[in-house]
């Protein structure tokens, strides 16, 4: 039981520093928290955990915030592998027709973790997009949105989208959400990996 509580508290570490040393752009820190193979999906970018750190530096440099906060984990582990949920919050904040806005997206940190000697690294995270708002920042204007664009992305991130859209980010339209195939077959996928039954996620 100790055991398991351990390994537990350094995965949870491992989440803690992701949202922090990404945020704060501290890229060689993070940079130690990824497999080898490490993948990462998000809205804006898919890809080798090395592509996302270049995409999230030239983001960087050109004033692209995305922030996040987190919340509560379950981790489940088995041997040299886990799972983790964590509930997380992502906010950007652009201009979104014109008015400066922020966008809040509630979901999970859904992660595919293999422990590598003594440590563990993330060998894939895909989020799942719950819930989203926008929030414009300058009192009295609010964005006039185009609806046939913002339907056309998932109801868990539309809002998201849109912004990452008009800010010229190619964004994926089937990630998982609260519910649906997407998120059920992600949990399949999950399912296999902490029981050995595939090589990879």
């Amino acid at each position: 039981m100790d055991d398991q509580i351990g390994e537990r508290l350094r995965i949870r570490e491992l989440i803690e520093n992701w949202a922090v040393w990404r945020d704060a752009g501290d890229w060689d820190k993070f940079r130690t928290l990824w497999a080898s193979d490490g993948v990462m999906m998000a809205t804006w970018k898919q890809g080798s955990a090395e592509e996302f750190i270049q995409a999230s530096i030239d983001g960087w440099n050109n004033g692209v915030r995305i922030l996040h906060f987190l919340g509560g984990s379950s981790i489940e582990v088995s041997g040299d592998r886990a799972i983790a949920q964590t509930k997380m919050t992502i906010t950007q904040r652009a201009e979104v027709e014109s008015v400066l806005c922020d966008v809040i997206c509630t979901g999970r940190f859904y992660d595919f973790l293999r422990k590598e000697g003594n440590d563990w690294k993330l060998v894939l995270r895909q989020p799942i997009y719950e819930m989203d708002r926008l929030n414009s920042i300058v009192p009295g204007e609010f964005p006039k949105l185009d609806p046939e664009l913002l339907n056309k992305f998932p109801v868990g991130y539309r809002h998201l989208a849109y912004l990452q859209s008009r800010i010229g980010y190619p964004v994926k339209v089937d990630m998982p959400g609260l519910d649906g195939p997407e998120v059920q077959q992600l949990y399949l996928r999950g399912n296999k990996w902490l029981t050995s039954q595939s090589p990879t996620p």
